[in-house]
């Protein structure tokens, strides 16, 4: 065994011994063995795509209405939801559309029809955290039913938000204020989170498995539109003056990249929690008992027929025979 082998096999053992770390190692392996960096390019690629048809979506909905003042309340405080230039969205993509009314219709049933790509991604990202066979995913009806249920759901959500931040604003003391607010808004997104991981979530994993996760996403979206937004407003503003609107599109990458990585870490920990999927290794062989259920997971969620079988089995431990042959030489 070389020095760097040593090392590393030194630190892999401290880790193994302390619960706290074992559990944070456990869910960044986790993370890596779903291929999670792939999930969250998805669902940024996705979440960017559809958040254009769905805004215009709600705001011809809300230009139904009449209201003139319930629509600016309504469509400008989503937007500032946004964190990434809001204003700017609301300037150059809150226009309702207008026309034939079954026209109309037919536009509104196209764009959520395309706009169904996030949530697809959402459902698929769920299934492959909790390593669930492809024989027992949903179809393609109940995925579809689900999608819009999750964009009424977010809808609702966000609109519950505006509201709330809209009558908080009108009340009296700034530093009472800012505390409500914040706290509204806390409430707010974790019902939210565990309404979005219950919807993509497949049936068979029990809601209680969900919560954690959930609330941590919550806590860490809050903290992303309070205390993320002026540093990347302030980074981003010079960008946006050299390059233009490739600065504004950048910037909406960004941000919805993070908030995407936030929720797929938010679900391994759900995962590693529930069946206690640590200590794992990072230098390999020997494997512990968990790296051996993920592997075990992770062939089994490649079953796609109900006649099909996957099994898993592992070879004895390199690393073990070699020390009880030192120990013990064959004769």
């Amino acid at each position: 065994m070389n020095p760097a082998e040593r090392a590393a096999r030194a630190v892999d053992h401290l880790q193994q011994r302390h619960r706290p770390v074992a559990f944070v190692v456990g869910v960044v392996k986790k993370f890596g063995d779903d291929r999670g960096s792939m999930l969250v390019a998805l669902l940024t690629y996705y979440g960017f795509m559809s958040l254009f048809p769905l805004l215009l979506v709600a705001t011809t909905i809300l230009g139904f209405i009449g209201n003139r003042s319930l629509v600016n309340n309504v469509i400008g405080e989503t937007l500032r939801q946004f964190p990434v230039y809001g204003d700017q969205l609301g300037r150059d993509a809150a226009h309702p559309l207008h026309g034939n009314s079954f026209a109309l219709a037919l536009g509104l049933l196209g764009l959520i029809y395309g706009s169904l790509g996030i949530a697809q991604a959402g459902q698929h990202a769920m299934a492959e955290v909790w390593n669930v066979p492809g024989v027992r995913r949903p179809g393609f009806f109940p995925r579809l039913v689900r999608a819009l249920v999750l964009f009424a759901t977010v809808g609702l959500g966000m609109a519950a938000g505006a509201g709330a931040s809209v009558l908080v604003l009108r009340a009296g003391n700034p530093n009472v204020v800012r505390v409500l607010l914040l706290l509204a808004q806390l409430l707010l997104n974790v019902g939210l989170a565990i309404g979005v991981f219950r919807i993509l979530t497949p049936k068979d994993i029990p809601t209680g498995d969900l919560v954690l996760g959930a609330i941590l996403a919550a806590i860490g979206y809050t903290a992303l539109l309070n205390l993320g937004t002026a540093l990347v407003q302030h980074q981003l503003r010079h960008a946006q003056a050299v390059y233009g609107q490739f600065g504004f599109v950048l910037g909406l990458i960004g941000w919805i990249y993070l908030v995407a990585e936030l929720t797929m870490y938010s679900a391994e920990v759900n995962v590693v929690r529930v069946r206690r999927l640590w200590p794992r290794s990072i230098v390999q062989p020997p494997l512990t008992d968990a790296d051996r259920r993920v592997l075990h997971d992770i062939a089994r969620q490649e079953e796609r027929r109900p006649e099909q079988r996957v099994g898993v089995g592992f070879d004895p431990d390199p690393v073990a025979e070699a020390t009880d042959d030192a120990e013990h030489p064959r004769r």
